[in-house]
């Protein structure tokens, strides 16, 4: 109650913080970017997207961007208690909702499931902000009205679905496939390995175990017809910041709503020994009312990358599978 009691007046606090303001680090005064053999800038090593900021801002902080020091001691103190003390595992922004709403105990998505807990979750970084969204200023996505009714009806579908009875009713995350580009399920499996040479720069996911070979020649996009899961990606520097522009997506993955006609913009900056800000621009015009931009801030950590061995381990689809054919041998002795 303490917490909840300090937050809420913290709410009426003038912030005079400029919303762009990095995530709190310790830099080295000295510190300046290293380089490769071919002069660019050093982006190689493995890196976390463990943040526990939300994607959006959430109701309650519409003109906060960021904590008071006095609100983020509070809220981290209440986050660390709320997970260390609960069996179930935090996903996405549950672990901000759980220590801003004051809750007593935490709760998940997949609670009583006999699913994850934060035994298998990496620990997620605090940080002062309120939303990995900064543009718009108000942290929110600007989905266009007929986005937000398409995204209501494709969730009230898998919420009234009857169980899958085929592979093609289930979701390519589900069937180890894809989980897409940029990731955005922070503490589960979200590193990133960054190799590099003078003309590509390969970006390895965790999750999926997916790799983008990103040319830095020059060379055109694939033509238009051509489509791919994770798209087309190409890249340039820009100063010190690698810059990859990303289309040619298909229509079976997206980006919080987006469509096939998405380009994704990625901008790789290294502001430290140890932290570098990744940060996306998501421009689908046919979905969102304006171009919409999140920053993650990525840790360096030693590894290594273990392989997920999701194929081998999914032993949730082998089930499904076998729990829909056991019911059409049944409905099929019936018939007889």
């Amino acid at each position: 109650m303490a917490y909840r009691n300090a937050l809420a007046a913290g709410l009426a606090v003038a912030v005079l913080v400029a919303l762009g303001a990095a995530p709190a680090a310790a830099q080295d005064a000295d510190w300046t970017v290293p380089r490769t053999a071919a002069g660019d800038p050093d982006l190689q090593g493995i890196w976390a997207n463990d943040s526990a900021t939300p994607l959006e801002r959430p109701a309650g902080f519409e003109d906060r961007p960021v904590l008071t020091d006095e609100e983020f001691a509070l809220f981290q103190e209440r986050a660390q208690q709320l997970t260390s003390e609960s069996g179930d595992a935090g996903f996405l922004d549950e672990v901000f909702l759980a220590a801003a709403s004051g809750a007593e105990e935490f709760e998940t998505f997949c609670a009583g499931t006999g699913n994850y807990n934060n035994f298998w979750l990496t620990e997620r970084h605090f940080e002062n902000r309120t939303s990995l969204v900064v543009d718009p200023p108000h942290g929110r996505i600007p989905y266009r009205p007929e986005t937000r009714q398409l995204l209501a009806e494709e969730l009230q579908r898998y919420a009234s679905a009857e169980p899958a009875a085929s592979w093609e009713e289930l979701s390519l995350l589900t069937r180890c496939v894809t989980n897409g580009v940029p990731n955005l399920l922070p503490g589960y499996n979200t590193n990133y390995q960054i190799v590099q040479t003078a003309d590509y720069v390969l970006i390895l996911q965790e999750l999926m175990h997916e790799a983008r070979v990103v040319p830095l020649d020059g060379r055109p996009h694939l033509p238009s017809g051509i489509r791919q899961l994770l798209g087309d990606s190409r890249g340039h520097w820009e100063d010190d910041t690698l810059v990859v522009t990303t289309t040619n997506f298909t229509d079976r993955t997206s980006i919080r709503g987006s469509s096939e006609h998405v380009r994704l913009v990625e901008r790789f900056t290294r502001v430290g020994p140890e932290l570098m800000h990744y940060e996306f621009t998501v421009d689908d015009a046919t979905r969102f009312e304006s171009p919409w931009t999140a920053m993650i801030p990525m840790q360096k950590i030693e590894g290594p990358i273990f392989e997920y061995a999701c194929h081998e381990g999914n032993y949730g689809l082998t089930g499904i599978l076998a729990g829909a054919r056991a019911d059409d041998a049944e409905a099929a002795a019936a018939a007889r």
